[in-house]
């Protein structure tokens, strides 16, 4: 996890060293960020106070609007794309908002700091015939019961059927599986819990694995994991990625997207079956209504394109 003394940046002036390392803290064991999200926001906020130490001040006092623009606009002049320069902005945000609440700052100088807006990129969808083809293959695949087949197709049914992410299917234990009422129990950000339902295929593959594939993997290592690598022990992320790549080439026409698009693909699939908005981000664990409303785009874009197709004056 990380810490400001093990940064590889340059120490910054004692207060802001020490400010910095509060915040941090504040993330991990507050807010309960992931490592991952926690050293992107640490790193940001470190630029923004060696920004302010680079002009000559070593207290946080000294952070203000102007300070905050000057830090955007060299980043800028540096060539930072405006997805960057969006993320960086909002870090200093979220940082300043703190630093007011707990008495580090009068006035919180980031509520007026405006940033390039990033542009948003549609996620690649697998259609839903290319995701016939790739779970049918997957099921041919593991009809001799080898363990590594019946492990890779309850993994991509699973992805598929409740579109979590990589990181929640990895930490799934064998208790998160709720056989009679189809469903799983995950641990999403900021360790919120949800309950997500699947449906009759990942649950027959989950229960094949479980009960044929998993006995023949799993070590004494492996505790309670739900899925387990080749060495027994649970299995990572990276491997669950590879699973899913490998699983996805089956379907030449299929873009290889690895999990997270599957998850996108879930969402697009809920949707343009009648699915509302509000179920699929619960269903995706979304703190806000707007991050699920990509997909609404997703599906107008593919109406579009066989609008475009189909009708004779497209």
């Amino acid at each position: 996890m990380p810490t400001v003394a093990s940064s590889p940046h340059a120490a910054l002036p004692a207060e802001l060293e020490a400010t910095l390392h509060d915040f941090v803290v504040h993330l991990r064991d507050e807010r309960g960020l992931s490592p991952h999200t926690v050293r992107a926001y640490a790193t940001d906020v470190w630029s923004l106070l060696d920004h302010l130490r680079r002009r000559g001040h070593d207290e946080l006092s000294a952070l203000d609007l102007g300070s905050l623009r000057s830090w955007l606009a060299r980043q800028q002049s540096q060539g930072q794309a405006r997805a960057t320069l969006a993320r960086h902005a909002a870090s200093a945000r979220v940082f300043t908002a703190w630093a007011e609440q707990t008495g580090r700052l009068e006035v919180d100088p980031g509520a007026r700091l405006a940033s390039p807006k990033a542009h948003r990129v549609l996620p690649a969808v697998v259609r839903a015939d290319d995701m016939v083809i790739v779970l049918d293959a997957a099921s041919d695949r593991a009809s001799d019961g080898d363990p590594l087949a019946l492990r890779d197709l309850a993994i991509v049914e699973l992805l598929y059927a409740t579109g979590i992410r990589v990181s929640e299917l990895t930490g799934l234990d064998l208790p998160d599986v709720d056989w009679e009422r189809y469903s799983v129990r995950v641990m999403g950000k900021g360790r919120k819990e949800r309950t997500v339902p699947m449906g009759l295929p990942a649950l027959a593959a989950l229960r094949q694995w479980v009960e044929q594939g998993r006995p023949g993997l799993a070590s004494a290592g492996a505790r309670a994991a739900l899925f387990v690598g080749t060495r027994g022990s649970r299995l990572g992320s990276r491997a669950a990625r590879e699973v899913v790549h490998r699983s996805l080439a089956a379907a030449p026409s299929a873009p290889d997207v690895g999990p997270h698009g599957l998850r996108h693909s879930a969402a697009t699939h809920l949707l343009e079956g009648g699915a509302d908005l509000r179920s699929v981000q619960e269903l995706l664990g979304h703190a806000t209504l707007a991050t699920t409303q990509i997909y609404t785009h997703v599906s107008v874009e593919r109406l579009r394109a066989t609008y475009d197709q189909a009708h004779p004056r497209a």
